[in-house]
């Protein structure tokens, strides 16, 4: 039975492949972007939680990280409506269907990548922050 911790990133994995951009978990850069643009979920790092007694329970704030990834010649808006569409897409279920107390996105920090031969890339890290609690750090 997988961990609370994938359980969640599971989700939001699966939330992210319902839009319109290509949607990777963990992997690198492909040499080439879809045209609708790409979007690579980084597990990320639960950090340090903070511990209640009795029930134990471990509350984390976990931080992972979408890589969000547009080319072509109209890519300023195409960034921003597959941020926008981040941003929708989290605000629809904040709970991620009941499995972690509250998701949120930071804002991006946007970064053009020049391509040799090609249009350059339009690129950011958006990093999410996962609320949730487990009976244990290693499940």
């Amino acid at each position: 039975m997988p961990s609370p911790r994938e359980t969640i990133l599971a989700a939001l994995h699966a939330r992210l492949s319902a839009l319109p951009a290509t949607t990777l978990r963990g992997e690198v850069l492909p040499e080439r972007v879809p045209a609708d643009g790409l979007l690579i979920l980084c597990d990320g790092e639960p950090g340090e939680p903070e511990v209640t007694l009795s029930p134990l329970a471990y509350h984390y704030q976990h931080r992972a990280e979408i890589e969000a990834v547009v080319q072509g010649t109209n890519r300023d808006a195409a960034f921003d409506a597959l941020c926008a569409s981040i941003g929708a897409a989290l605000a629809a279920d904040r709970t991620l269907g009941g499995l972690c107390d509250w998701v949120e996105a930071e804002g991006p920090r946007p970064v053009d990548l020049p391509v040799e031969g090609a249009a350059s890339l339009k690129a950011a890290v958006i990093p999410v922050v996962l609320h949730y609690s487990t009976a244990d750090q290693l499940a």
